[in-house]
């Protein structure tokens, strides 16, 4: 174990199983980060309620595919301590003081917040849904985390965690730590509109088959402006190129220089990030399957996870309560 006084806390919503976007994006530094720092890792079944309320099964479902993806990539229980957010109600305890600090107004101009309401088409916000960054603070103070690894949509929310953080230390007593944020790499979706999202179905599962890869990148959206394979394109605003750069980086500026020259069509791009794709995955796939035959560890590798970070959340409710006066007894 590392002596650093730094913790992080990150973790993905339980809506369905994990994709490229989100190895990009945070997963491959959290497997390089657990070796350096202690991490929480958590499950978020709770926030999945605000966009899945009504279909339980599904975020109940995933919070096991989502542990199976995070084992397949190499998170590794030793070193990250993975758990279900609605199994530490101090989590929601904390969300609930956290709620008296920040006002309505502040929480409907939260751009995140803002953006994601329009994608989805919602005209009147549910309080759950409006309130997610209260709830996000809450996630990252309960363990006293320093380092949130996460993409650049989420900057709004980990400000929000930070005015909050700091207000409560204001009113009360110098208990919370103020987070930071690390943030990683954006991958664009396949329809070249926005990142890859599963709401918006232009991703790629992390455990998505050989001929599932090849069959979404053909149906990739490329350079509009190019029509004929012999075009001369432009690779800096295609998608699929993108993914040369994360997956195949030596030999990005080979494909640059072919697609810009029309000397290189882009069915054999998309050939070619394919093969790339499918080599990055290929040991996620065999972990997965291997995870799979062994279910009863994978839910003791949670229980076990959860049980650890109910024990510091009741430490530090502890605290906040004794900050504020409102610790009368213990029970």
């Amino acid at each position: 174990m590392n002596n650093t006084k730094d913790i992080i806390l990150t973790g993905d919503r339980t809506t369905g199983q994990l994709h490229l976007g989100h190895y990009v994006g945070s997963l491959r530094s959290r497997v390089q980060l657990q070796n350096e720092y202690k991490t929480y890792i958590l499950l978020a079944d709770v926030q999945a309620l605000t966009t899945h309320y009504d279909q339980p099964a599904l975020i109940a479902d995933s919070v096991h595919q989502v542990t199976l993806d995070y084992l397949a990539v190499g998170i590794d229980p030793n070193k990250a301590t993975l758990f279900i957010q609605s199994m530490i109600p101090e989590i929601a305890e904390l969300t609930v003081i956290f709620s008296m600090f920040v006002t309505v107004n502040s929480l409907r101009h939260n751009p995140t917040i803002k953006t994601e309401a329009r994608d989805r088409g919602y005209t009147d916000l549910y309080y759950g849904f409006l309130g997610y960054p209260v709830s996000q603070a809450a996630d990252i103070a309960f363990c006293k985390a320093t380092l949130v690894p996460a993409g650049e949509d989420q900057i709004p929310h980990i400000e929000t965690a930070r005015k909050l953080v700091r207000r409560f230390n204001e009113l009360y007593a110098p208990v919370l730590p103020e987070p930071r944020m690390l943030t990683g790499d954006r991958l664009g979706g396949l329809d070249g509109i926005g990142k890859m999202s599963k709401s918006m179905g232009n991703a790629i599962s992390l455990h998505a088959s050989p001929e599932d890869v090849h069959a979404k990148l053909t149906k990739a959206k490329t350079d509009p402006a190019r029509i004929h394979r012999t075009d001369p394109g432009h690779p800096d605003i295609c998608p699929v190129f993108a993914y040369h750069q994360l997956f195949r980086k030596e030999h990005a500026e080979e494909i640059h220089a072919s697609c810009s020259q029309g000397s290189m069509g882009c069915r054999d791009c998309k050939r070619i990030a394919g093969h790339a794709i499918n080599d990055l995955l290929a040991p996620f796939r065999e972990r997965r399957n291997a995870y799979e035959q062994r279910r009863d560890d994978v839910k003791e590798i949670l229980v076990e996870g959860t049980r650890q970070a109910r024990q510091v959340a009741r430490e530090t409710m502890l605290e906040v309560r004794e900050a504020m006066g409102i610790r009368y007894f213990d029970l």
